[in-house]
């Protein structure tokens, strides 16, 4: 609670004062103020200097309010475009890469944010798995931040006793971010069903350890039943010092710098490509854990999730290679790969 919480209460109309004082805990009267704050705000279209001269509050007390109940999930805001769709768009795409199907999310004129065009590419990935439900069985999914955006997004009941399996490694050195675990744990959720863990971290220290623990029965047993998966959802991670990988303890920037110099442009599951699909280090794939590039051709359906420009170079390389046969992306990505099909 911040130290201007009795004073925003104080500011209400007597008969509210008596509500918040009386009645409410303080922050049950923080909350309650907040959501009045938003309803004014956002709903009735008031300006923030009108709410603060109505509820006798100051214009940054209204402001804080307000985006506190951004921040806190009070109000959620959603980007609705006329058309979800961009189909002549995603044809093209499907064209150029012989995919097998490509949703395309429009951009919006005059906002370049990411974090938007992020939730506006989830919320379609989570349309798309919904509308393939009796298809979806036994589904692979791996973690992230763009994948927990997918698992928020995923409509109620989208699956019918769904089996999520993760497919790539993730007991996490250091947390900085949701369990890494939460992602096949949230799609299971909401799908009514069951989820299974890859119990291993996502790069282990040496070769030798990596084949000693695939050998072990458990994890044998889970690469069994990723290799059964016929669906499976990822997304692309940008070649930075930024990266969940990073920030999970795997690697530092020093290994970003080299991978950087070996020309990887990103990771698909851990494995870290140069434009042309190739893995760069072949040392760091072989300690890595989780589904091998090679075992994702085959598949009834590879759906790949990724949204803005740094993702556009791994993107790219990902289509090239057929790593993928569906691909959910905003409108820039998607043109950055028509426009540089025939690159070489």
């Amino acid at each position: 609670m911040t130290d201007e919480a009795p004073n925003a209460a104080h500011g209400l109309p007597g008969s509210e004062k008596e509500v918040l004082s009386q009645r409410l805990p303080v922050d049950e009267a923080r909350d309650y103020l907040m959501v009045q704050v938003a309803k004014m705000f956002f709903s009735l279209e008031r300006t923030q200097t009108e709410i603060a001269t109505d509820l006798g509050l100051t214009r940054w007390q209204v402001s804080r309010l307000i985006a506190e109940a951004r921040e806190t999930g009070v109000v959620r805001i959603q980007i609705v475009p006329r058309s979800q769709r961009l189909p002549e768009l995603e044809v093209e795409l499907q064209r150029a890469y012989g995919l097998r199907e490509a949703v395309i999310v429009p951009g919006i004129a005059g906002i370049s944010d990411e974090n938007i065009a992020l939730e506006s590419v989830a919320q379609a990935a989570g349309q798309y798995l919904a509308s393939i439900k009796p298809r979806v069985t036994l589904i692979g999914v791996s973690w992230g931040r763009t994948m927990a955006a997918v698992a928020q997004w995923l409509p109620p009941n989208w699956a019918d006793g769904v089996h999520v399996v993760q497919i790539n490694g993730a007991v996490a050195l250091r947390m900085t971010m949701a369990r890494t675990t939460s992602v096949a744990e949230d799609f299971a959720r909401a799908g009514h069903g069951t989820v299974t863990i890859l119990p291993a971290p996502a790069i282990v220290g040496s070769a030798q350890t990596r084949e000693v623990l695939e050998q072990d029965r458990v994890l044998a047993d889970v690469q069994r039943l990723i290799d059964r998966a016929g669906v499976l959802c990822f997304s692309f991670g940008a070649l930075s010092r930024g990266s969940v990988l990073v920030s999970s303890g795997y690697l530092d920037a020093r290994d970003i710098d080299d991978l950087d110099e070996k020309g990887a442009v990103g990771d698909i599951l851990g494995r870290f490509i140069d434009r042309r699909g190739k893995v760069v280090d072949g040392a760091l794939d072989a300690r890595t854990i989780g589904l091998k590039l090679d075992s994702l051709k085959g598949r009834d359906r590879v759906v790949g999730v990724c949204s803005g420009k740094a993702k556009h170079p791994i993107a790219l390389a990902a289509l090239r290679m057929g790593y993928v046969n569906v691909l959910i992306t905003d409108q820039a990505t998607a043109r950055h790969a028509i426009d540089h099909v025939h690159d070489r």
